[in-house]
């Protein structure tokens, strides 16, 4: 039965560690859209109602492009005083009102026209699109046996440079799996604000024509064996 209790192998088992790591690029699953709303009114109710107003029209919107919509989510919400002071008296002189709401898309068809639309409207903010791939993609699963497989390479390639084989993998585990550090994440580009007008133009404008931009899904993985003794 073979021995794994020494930590750093025996001369006549002696353990090998090595680091998988995968680099790889996939096309984005999702585009996510931030949209946010503002209004401006001389008293709380009317800022209250035009910014009602304005983020059930986004809603609409949103809801017009059916399943290309994947998710549809509202953020914060917020009514804030305008003071303006006079001598020593504070007084309110105007409500603002702000709203954040967020579109993930996953039919780029329709992710230029949508974006246009939306930034076309009254006192409306465009943030993106940001790519992305799901949480649970399999792109994350590839990149993890691949750095699996990486590490079993490398390992082999140590081996064979001593004149020796692999005997057993003792252990297997992610970078930084003792403090929950994540292992395999995606890096992708993403898109700057885009400020919309102040109020719509007249007619509608040309839908942007938007590129997705590929994400990078990086894996790394801690692998220990035991080798057959070296041939020095």
């Amino acid at each position: 039965m073979t021995d794994t209790t020494q930590p750093y192998g025996t001369p006549d088992q002696p353990r090998l560690a090595v680091r998988g790591e995968a680099h790889l690029r996939f096309d984005p699953e999702i585009a996510r859209v931030g949209i946010t709303v503002s209004a401006r009114g001389r008293d709380r109710r009317a800022a209250l109602e035009d910014l009602t107003q304005r983020n059930t029209t986004v809603l609409e919107l949103a809801r017009s492009y059916g399943e290309a919509i994947d998710k549809l989510e509202t953020g914060a919400l917020s009514i804030t005083p305008e003071l303006h002071q006079r001598g020593r008296d504070e007084k309110i002189r105007a409500y603002h009102g702000r709203v954040h709401i967020t579109a993930t898309l996953n039919d780029f068809t329709a992710l230029g026209e949508f974006t246009t639309r939306a930034a076309d409207l009254d006192m409306t903010r465009i943030d993106g699109p940001h790519w992305a791939l799901r949480p649970d993609s399999p792109a994350h699963g590839r990149a993890r046996r691949q750095a699996v497989r990486e590490a079993v390479q490398r390992a082999r390639e140590y081996a064979d440079a001593v004149g020796a084989q692999l005997a057993a993998l003792v252990e297997l585990a992610d970078l930084g799996a003792e403090n929950t550090a994540p292992t395999a994440y995606t890096r992708g580009a993403y898109g700057g604000p885009l400020p919309a007008p102040a109020g719509a133009a007249p007619g509608a404008a040309p839908a942007l024509d938007l590129e997705p931009q590929q994400q990078t899904v990086y894996a790394q993985v801690n692998a220990r064996f035991i080798m057959t003794p070296p041939k020095l």
